[in-house]
């Protein structure tokens, strides 16, 4: 396996994971219903991530294999399509969330398992931190299947059911299987596309230097306006944070 120097983006898995099934659990997107979530997450991941995120690597790479079109699925608003601009790569963003509104133009409020777009209409895609909210993950990978032209690469990632094992104690179903997860994912991208490469991390890759720090970070991992500072006072900063995860690389057949 091979290390690449990044942390996850992580999404909602604390007070809202409920009991993980053995084939591995969707968890519920909250992006509509708690905005401050998804905001101190990305805030989070900003300030205190010592290795920065996957997007601008995910965009080089896209650029770099000669994607000049880009559909991001569940992109959010719009992290990957600003850097893909940079690159001279043109990304259409759809979500099914409201936050969809704020990312660059084009951006589309829809859903990943039924795509607004033609057979065959992108060079490239990406399904970043997204595919663990779904019940059947490959449903959505048939669809960027899809709208793929051939040849075409996808870019996935998500973060193992062992990420930030020093909060483990604080995240409910730490451990369970998620739908769509740095165990289970390469299999299930490989019942849809060919895989050309798995980039694996597990290292020590944030600093919360204080317990402000700690508060926003447990906030963005899906606690509470109220839990998050509970359970930060109960750690002692500063803390250093194990990020566990993986990108996927495929290529449709």
């Amino acid at each position: 396996m091979r290390d690449v120097l990044i942390p996850g983006q992580t999404r909602s898995m604390g007070s809202r994971r409920r009991a993980g099934l053995d084939k591995g659990e969707a968890i519920p997107g909250d992006y509509d219903s708690d905005p401050g979530r998804f905001a101190a997450n990305q805030a989070a991941t900003q300030r205190f991530a010592a290795r920065g995120d996957v997007h601008p690597m995910v965009a080089r790479r896209l650029s770099a294999e000669g994607a000049r079109t880009v559909v991001d699925i569940g992109g959010g608003n719009g992290l990957l399509a600003g850097h893909l601009a940079r690159e001279d790569a043109r990304t259409v963003v759809v979500d099914r969330a409201g936050h969809v509104g704020h990312a660059p133009r084009p951006a589309v409020l829809g859903d990943a398992l039924r795509l607004p777009f033609r057979d065959e209409s992108f060079d490239g895609a990406a399904a970043l931190w997204m595919l663990y909210h779904l019940a059947d993950p490959v449903l959505a990978l048939k669809e960027a299947h899809r709208v793929l032209k051939a040849g075409g690469l996808l870019a996935v990632s998500t973060v193992s059911r062992h990420n930030d094992p020093e909060l483990a104690p604080f995240l409910p179903g730490w451990g369970k299987p998620l739908s769509f997860d740095a165990e289970n994912g390469p299999e299930q991208l490989g019942r849809v596309f060919d895989v050309v490469d798995v980039q694996r991390w597990d290292r020590p890759m944030v600093h919360l230097a204080d317990q402000a720090a700690v508060t926003l970070f447990l906030r963005g991992r899906g606690l509470s306006e109220q839990e998050a500072p509970q359970a930060a006072e109960r750690l002692k900063p500063p803390l250093t944070i194990t990020k566990r995860g993986m990108i996927g690389w495929a290529r449709k057949r």
